[in-house]
């Protein structure tokens, strides 16, 4: 017995989720720490509040995707997760904007730091799951074509995201200014334009996909050489959240070989998250690092979500046109490693750029590397594990996102602080530096679909 094929559009409804969750994520990331900074953060203290987000992932990740894979009921396996990740997203994208309500109770930066945790535990609750939807339903010559949609509706939400609080302002005239203190109305609409997003494309993949039960599961061709494990009933009764350490010590040596280019990726990509606005602010607007609430500052934190926009967009058409001709001409591996350099060298020219507009063509090609990242690591990694560990493993491979984002989040800051002199510019070379050690450790990688493929 195999899998059914699915049609373009039952993998897009299948995956249409992400498209809010990543507005979500795209305004976090786009203005979490302009956010942070107008609450009183310095730019070294980011990197701490920022560290929220990947021990949110680091901790929730594997539980959740633990009890995704031993949970079936009448709403399916992956769906409840799916809803309350997006349910908890939204009120911490409604309230972090607005944490100054709260000052009677503690201060405001507190505050909205607590609405970044709830945001990044939400986002893990829901993501994963999404992610080994993609394993349970398609069959591995379908796969790259899934998560490659997965990424494009990645890319669309996020554009969408990024670029919402400049709309509002250029558009419809919604002030980007407010008192010191404030966060300026068009960031707050923006935010809850994300909340009301992500409900809306969370419920359209729960009423249109469709999950296979585990009798269906256990009947599926690609599932025969791990056939002992899936008809092990005592197995299935007693699996037991500890089972994840046991799963840790047994993962398949692709994804141990995976785990480099991981590290080398996130570590990268968090930088980025992280220093983007306040190294543009002050390498190309040449403005002072303590100025966090001047239009001028403002102008510059809106252009960072159009920058992002623009990276997001070029992953959705390279996911959808270019990963996948790529992939089929010459390997996930070759096509992986092509990318994370475009994007690499699209990071280090930033420094280079002579205004912000320039700065577009810098985004263009971190665009390549996004979608890759988005995408390939992910294809690499379902080819080589038993479907019936595809949400913990696909839990257990966030450790390699979000441990590289730790350790950048913790020595981050001090480097910025002490060896670039406050100059957030360098740390997004050293974010360009880091694509490309990852890019080279991808050829230390096997992927078994293609091995498969070409005997």
């Amino acid at each position: 017995m195999e899998k059914r094929k699915l049609s373009f559009w039952e993998i897009w409804n299948m995956s249409f989720g992400f498209l809010g969750i990543q507005m979500g994520f795209a305004l976090q990331n786009a203005n979490a720490s302009r956010i942070l900074q107008i609450f009183g953060a310095d730019v070294h203290e980011l990197s701490w509040f920022w560290i929220i987000a990947p021990l949110m992932g680091l901790i929730i990740q594997p539980i959740i995707v633990h009890y995704s894979d031993n949970t079936w009921g009448r709403f399916g396996r992956r769906k409840p997760f799916f809803l309350i990740g997006a349910l908890l997203a939204s009120i911490g994208l409604v309230l972090m904007p607005q944490a100054d309500i709260f000052i009677a109770i503690l201060p405001a930066l507190w505050v909205g730091a607590g609405m970044l945790m709830i945001m990044d535990a939400s986002f893990n609750i829901a993501m994963e799951p999404f992610r080994a939807l993609v394993g349970d339903n398609l069959r591995n010559d379908q796969r790259t074509l899934g998560f490659s949609i997965q990424t494009a509706l990645i890319g669309f939400g996020a554009v969408i995201g990024s670029a919402f609080p400049y709309i509002l302002t250029k558009w419809f005239a919604i002030s980007n200014e407010a008192p010191i203190g404030k966060v300026p109305l068009n960031l707050t609409l923006s935010f809850i334009f994300g909340a009301t997003i992500l409900i809306g494309s969370i419920l359209v993949t729960l009423f249109s996909a469709k999950e296979y039960s585990p009798e269906e599961m256990a009947k599926f061709d690609d599932e025969k050489i791990h056939q002992k494990a899936i008809i092990d009933e005592s197995l299935e009764k007693n699996s037991k959240l500890s089972d994840i350490f046991t799963d840790f010590r047994k993962m398949p040596t692709t994804m141990k070989q995976l785990s480099w280019v991981q590290f080398f990726s996130w570590f990268g990509l968090f930088g980025m998250w992280v220093f983007t606005t306040p190294a543009i602010a002050h390498h190309t607007y040449g403005l002072s690092l303590e100025d966090h609430s001047s239009k001028q500052y403002q102008d510059a934190g809106d252009w960072v979500g159009i920058l992002f926009g623009v990276y997001n967009l070029v992953s959705a058409l390279v996911a959808l046109f270019v990963l996948p001709m790529l992939a089929k001409k010459f390997g996930r591996i070759t096509t992986h490693s092509i990318c994370l350099i475009i994007g690499g060298l699209g990071l280090i020219s930033i420094y280079f750029m002579p205004n912000e507009t320039w700065i577009i063509a810098s985004m263009i090609c971190i665009g390549f590397a996004w979608a890759s990242i988005l995408a390939m690591p992910y294809a690499i990694l379902a080819g080589a594990i038993a479907p019936k560990k595809m949400g913990v493993y696909m839990g257990i491979f966030n450790f390699f996102i979000v441990i590289p984002q730790i350790i950048n989040a913790i020595i981050g800051g001090p480097i910025v602080e002490y060896l670039y002199k406050g100059n957030a510019i360098y740390a997004l070379i050293t974010s360009g530096v880091s694509f490309i050690i990852a890019a080279i450790l991808v050829y230390k990688v096997k992927d078994n679909d293609e091995e498969k493929t070409s005997k």
